[in-house]
């Protein structure tokens, strides 16, 4: 899929302590999302950041 014609096969994923999962965003680059999940993981209550490639299984 693309935005804008440009591809973005990198998601970033939340998964909440319920076990609900959530797609935060998606970046052009592994490096860019990495940065994302980085920056959002020490946020809130038990959330779990994650990167994946579009296709990826989620870590269980």
């Amino acid at each position: 899929m693309t935005d804008g014609g440009v591809m973005l096969p990198w998601l970033v994923i939340r998964q909440d302590d319920n076990g609900n999962r959530y797609r935060v965003g998606r970046y052009a680059t592994r490096d860019e999302a990495q940065r994302i999940a980085d920056g959002l993981g020490g946020r809130g209550p038990k959330r779990l950041y994650w990167v994946e490639h579009m296709g990826q299984a989620a870590p269980s």
